[in-house]
């Protein structure tokens, strides 16, 4: 694909010309306002930096062979490639005839060493307390963690002289240990004339504007509290729209700022508030400018304000911990908001994540639906998730 920059002082001049030079439907990635300098400083124009993708023709494999006279050689290397694939995918299908799931994705020697890897891993443990370990690797829970967490509902088997549960139920053993190893913030419970600031942070497409607003509508119908939102993310195109309409029908007061002054302007001035909401921009954890930009328009305020650390529950546990700390260096979290469960089977970052970070959990979403799909994290809720029984 190809990136595209327009630039001029108005923005929709911009989208028009790119529409009328690559078609209606062309993707449209982001846009930046910049002021522009003048001999009176205050009369400066604004001026857009529109960015748009344009793919590129790529001619691959598949369609090199379309543009050829079909041919006895091609049928021969056709063929070839069919057993090929017949050849690699006979153990899989012996293994779906066995039932043994949790060997589909590993080849003969290496489901064999896998076998052997485990029982070394978890030698300690006999019983349900492996039956319990099993089910956790299979939910992408990191093995040291899955071991240290059933370690705290085990007892000595005196016959075995091995660990094994002290609990006939998966749920009760696996609820007694997160109780012990995660911290939990609980419900929101703010007075009113409390005045309480709290921003949400992360990578882009996390969902933070949706749940932002999901915690608005609980604040606002169910505990009658006075509700001001914050964006400050005019990056994305459509994002204040959203953000606006979503305050229209709460009607609820919305301000878009894009800096530290205004910011500290707009809390100034909010009299009568109990809760103000900040939406913030989506960075990439590798971004250090953009992020140090973003420390610059929160400002002060971030050490008086919570911020929550929305992460979605489909990340690879590797690069959800790369990225709470990333952003713990510039903020200073004060929980995980886990977005997107419904996204995912393998749910295992709600237990690694909080563990390895020892960062207290909150919320989690499980849709799209504003108000109603999302959930404060319990114990229980969250060893739910993990054995996958209903919610």
């Amino acid at each position: 694909m190809e990136i595209v920059k327009y630039e001029g002082n108005n923005l929709d001049e911009l989208i028009t010309q790119a529409k009328r030079e690559y078609g209606k439907d062309v993707k449209i990635i982001s846009y930046e306002v910049m002021n522009e300098r003048g001999f009176i400083p205050f009369l400066g124009k604004k001026r857009y930096a529109l960015f748009i993708q344009v793919p590129t023709q790529e001619e691959g494999f598949f369609d090199v062979l379309a543009k050829e006279e079909k041919n006895e050689e091609i049928d021969k290397f056709l063929e070839k490639i069919e057993k090929m694939i017949d050849k690699k995918i006979e153990p899989l299908k012996n293994a779906i005839v066995k039932g043994d799931s949790a060997l589909l994705d590993l080849p003969a020697h290496a489901a064999q060493n896998s076998k052997l890897d485990f029982a070394q891993e978890f030698k300690e443990f006999t019983g349900d307390a492996l039956d319990l370990i099993r089910l956790l690797l299979k939910k992408d829970v990191d093995p040291k963690v899955a071991k240290m967490l059933v370690k705290e509902s085990c007892g000595l088997d005196i016959d075995a002289n091995k660990f094994d549960l002290n609990t006939s139920f998966f749920k009760e053993a696996l609820v007694n240990a997160i109780e012990k190893k995660i911290k939990f913030k609980g419900p929101l419970k703010i007075q009113k004339g409390a005045f309480k600031v709290i921003s949400f942070v992360g990578p882009t497409g996390v969902g933070k504007t949706t749940n932002l607003f999901k915690i608005a509508s609980e604040l606002v119908l169910n505990q009658k509290l006075k509700i001001a939102v914050i964006s400050i993310d005019t990056f994305k195109v459509g994002a204040i729209q959203q953000a606006r309409s979503f305050s229209n029908i709460l009607n609820i007061p919305f301000f878009a700022i894009t800096d530290s002054k205004n910011l500290k302007k707009t809390l100034q001035n909010l009299s009568g508030i109990d809760v103000v909401l900040i939406d913030t921009v989506g960075r990439s954890h590798y971004d250090y400018w953009r992020l140090g930009e973003m420390k610059e328009i929160l400002g002060s305020g971030s050490d008086f304000m919570d911020i929550s650390l929305v992460i979605s529950c489909n990340y690879k546990n590797s690069e959800a911990i790369e990225i709470v700390n990333r952003y713990r260096t510039f903020f200073p979290i004060s929980d995980i908001f886990f977005t997107k469960i419904d996204e995912t089977y393998k749910p295992g970052i709600l237990l690694n994540l909080p563990i390895k970070t020892d960062i207290p959990v909150s919320f989690i979403s499980t849709g799209q639906k504003v108000p109603e799909d999302i959930r404060i994290l319990t114990p229980e809720r969250m060893a739910n998730y993990i054995l996958g029984e209903s919610l």
